[in-house]
């Protein structure tokens, strides 16, 4: 299935089959703290900086089989896109594209106000190709497109692909696209999935593939990336509980240390990591409590992507704009997209922030008008009643407030007050963002 990114196939490297023998569902994981918690409830100290956030975070997919219609396209310019990959998903791999469809990807992405990234055909492409698409976009028209990749997950090529051939493939190509732009940004390898720690088959086979890739190209790659799609389980394997959807974002936090060590392990540098494909599943599903369509669902987004922007990640493009893996459909948003509603009111300036209640994370920045940006995200099925506690920020007054939940799409609601400390209501499934003026 084109859609259905990075569905396993049965014979090839890293797929998810060997899952589905198993017994019984995985155990939820045990709720630990994220960050050193130095404060009971929320707490943030505006006096520890904790790195910038990259405007690369708030990317999404797009391709030839998808279209946003034009009653949709207003929403698309104000959801602050930043990033739109192309061809998403496994199409690239299995066609060529066409100047024409260039033309009309690159007019989107400006027009969304976002970056164009390709991946250029790897299986059963040839050097010589995707170094006439640089020379086309970059030379020839001046669209001076920075982010490239080679192939889509080519674990799951099949057909006795495997990372020998990979690796010196994907460097035979760098080397042709580079000859044509040495300024382009490559990124790679593009996995279809990546785990912490791994202790079954096809999750050391996935690792593997990584470290194959950045023993033998991470003098060239740019950007170290992976796919991340955490349902279903198993092929056999139907949309996760709401307890499994809401205990699976905090995943991030092992996730990205994880692949910064293999980086510094088999390169010897520091290289950004990008997670250039991730949805809650890769099995297109909709109309269920936790499918891709859902609120839970949404909700479960916000954070993660809040863990990776605190983990420090490069680009994150979610997957994808439209359809049942979207942000929208042809006539209306998904809840997903309010997401970006509200992360376009956070800041630039991360800063040191802890929550010590579960299912409760808290992220904060500072912005460019000088504001405080307090995240809180409340994934639980029930309303909660936790203490904020703002260190080194002497403000006490009316902060702004915007509110993402069942009933309220990313709307303001009224001004409340602030101080050092205050208690906030938070209602169930919701995404909370206060805008407290600086001192």
């Amino acid at each position: 299935m084109l859609l259905a990114a990075c569905a396993p196939a049965a014979q090839a490297p890293g797929t998810e089959a060997a899952e589905a023998t198993e017994d019984g569902p995985q155990p939820l994981p045990t709720w630990t703290p994220t960050v050193p918690v130095t404060q009971p409830g929320l707490f943030v100290d505006a006096n520890v900086p904790a790195g910038s956030v990259s405007p690369h975070v708030y990317g999404t997919n797009y391709g030839p089989w998808l279209f946003v219609p034009l009653q949709m396209q207003p929403a698309a310019e104000a959801a602050n896109l930043s990033v739109i990959r192309y061809p998403g998903g496994n199409w690239g791999d299995r066609n060529d594209m066409d100047e024409w469809n260039l033309d009309q990807y690159i007019m989107l992405t400006r027009q969304f106000g976002a970056e164009p990234y390709i991946h250029v055909r790897l299986l059963n492409g040839t050097a010589e190709r995707a170094a006439e698409v640089v020379r086309m976009l970059n030379v020839d028209k001046g669209y001076n497109v920075r982010f490239w990749s080679i192939g889509n997950e080519p674990n799951l090529f099949g057909d006795g692909y495997e990372t020998e051939q990979f690796v010196r493939e994907w460097r035979e190509w760098a080397e042709a696209m580079r000859a044509v732009d040495p300024s382009i940004i490559l990124i790679g390898p593009e996995i279809n999935q990546f785990y912490a720690n791994p202790t079954q088959q096809h999750q050391m086979e996935l690792e593997r593939w990584m470290i194959e890739f950045l023993k033998a190209n991470g003098d060239m790659v740019d950007v170290v990336s992976f796919h991340r799609y955490p349902f279903p389980s198993s092929q056999l394997a139907g949309p996760p509980s709401a307890d499994e959807l809401r205990h699976a974002s905090a995943e991030w936090d092992t996730l990205i240390p994880y692949a910064r060590d293999l980086v510094r392990e088999y390169t010897g540098r520091d290289l950004p990591i990008a997670v250039t494909e991730a949805n809650s599943s890769w099995a297109a599903s909709s109309g269920g409590d936790t499918t891709m369509d859902s609120h839970l669902n949404a909700i479960w987004w916000g954070d993660a992507l809040g863990r990776m922007i605190r983990n420090g990640v490069y680009m994150v493009n979610q997957f994808a704009i439209i359809g049942q893996f979207g942000l929208m459909g042809n006539y209306e948003v998904k809840p997903i997209y309010n997401v970006y509603l509200m992360y376009k009111e956070f800041g630039d300036e991360l800063l040191y922030a802890s929550s010590d209640e579960e299912l409760v994370s808290v992220f904060a920045s500072v912005r460019e008008d000088g504001a405080l940006a307090v995240m809180v995200n409340n994934l639980a099925a029930e309303a909660k009643q936790v203490p904020l506690v703002l260190s080194s920020w002497d403000y006490s007054g009316e902060a702004q407030v915007l509110l993402f939940d069942k009933e309220h799409a990313a709307t303001a609601q009224p001004d409340i007050q602030v101080g050092p400390e205050t208690m906030l209501t938070l209602s169930p499934e919701s995404m909370l963002l206060l805008i407290i003026p600086a001192p």
